[in-house]
């Protein structure tokens, strides 16, 4: 093995042990108001992290951060090791993103939605239709093609969202109470997908959620309370720690208070 391909090789070797996404230090306030104190995290690759804390707690806030709706003046942000103020344009495309507010155009067919994002992404008309035929075949709606987002169920058009998030094919998804209205089949169907996505595609999945149901065992989770990181690691851990049996009262526990994160109804 030649110099050049020792050099490749250990290049594409410290590549692969980058976290996903690293979020270190990061406080954000809204004049006096301070909503994120000290956040740190790590999201490895093909994990699914749920950062899991009441309403309020500030994770939207983090979510705007990392991507840059808001800027970050403390601490730092890296997707795959690239800083999202430094170099924001190479961070965020590998960035997908999923936000609590429904953005689709109703009047629109599915591919239609799809083609016109990945247009944004400077894909061209071929690729972004061949993109979008397989991104719907990702998560089931491959017969959805044509319909109208107007006829689709909740859960369908937040598949259909899913489905944008990947047409550009990112290390990293970020889901903001993605289930928000949705029935349990179609949350379930949801959760697998993307649980399916970060074990097959190894892509490094933050969740954002207040619902206790939707942490599984096989999940890391970080517990955002009051805009500071009260605990991260996995849910054995996080039971183990507060020496409890169940998530709600290991929530309870840490982070002192009577406050419980809401069961899925």
């Amino acid at each position: 093995m030649n110099v050049h391909t020792t050099a490749t090789v250990t290049s594409a070797r410290t590549a692969d042990a980058l976290p996903a996404l690293e979020i270190a230090g990061v406080s954000h306030s809204f004049g006096d108001n301070p909503v994120l104190r000290e956040v740190s995290l790590s999201v490895p690759r093909g994990a699914m992290v749920v950062l899991l804390g009441l309403n309020g707690a500030g994770k939207s806030t983090l979510f705007a951060l990392i991507t840059r709706l808001y800027d970050n003046v403390s601490g730092t942000i890296k997707i795959l090791g690239e800083d999202v103020r430094r170099r924001p344009t190479v961070a965020l495309q590998r960035l997908g993103v999923v936000f609590q507010s429904r953005t689709l155009d109703p009047d629109l067919s599915v591919t239609q939605n799809l083609t016109y994002h990945a247009a944004l992404h400077g894909l061209s008309g071929r690729e972004a239709r061949a993109r979008a035929a397989a991104s719907l075949a990702v998560v089931g709606l491959a017969d959805k093609a044509t319909a109208r987002v107007r006829t689709l169920s909740g859960g369908q058009a937040r598949r259909v969202e899913i489905a944008r998030s990947l047409l550009h094919r990112p290390n990293v998804l970020l889901l903001d109470e993605a289930t928000v209205g949705l029935d349990i089949g179609s949350r379930e169907t949801v959760l697998g997908i993307v649980r399916k996505l970060a074990a097959d595609e190894g892509l490094g999945v933050l969740w954002a959620t207040h619902l206790i149901d939707e942490v599984a065992t096989g999940d890391l989770v970080v517990v955002l309370h009051k805009g500071r990181v009260m605990f991260s690691g996995s849910v054995p851990d996080f039971l183990a720690k507060t020496g409890t049996d169940t998530m709600s009262d290991a929530f309870r526990v840490i982070t002192g208070t009577e406050a419980k994160v809401e069961p899925a109804r």
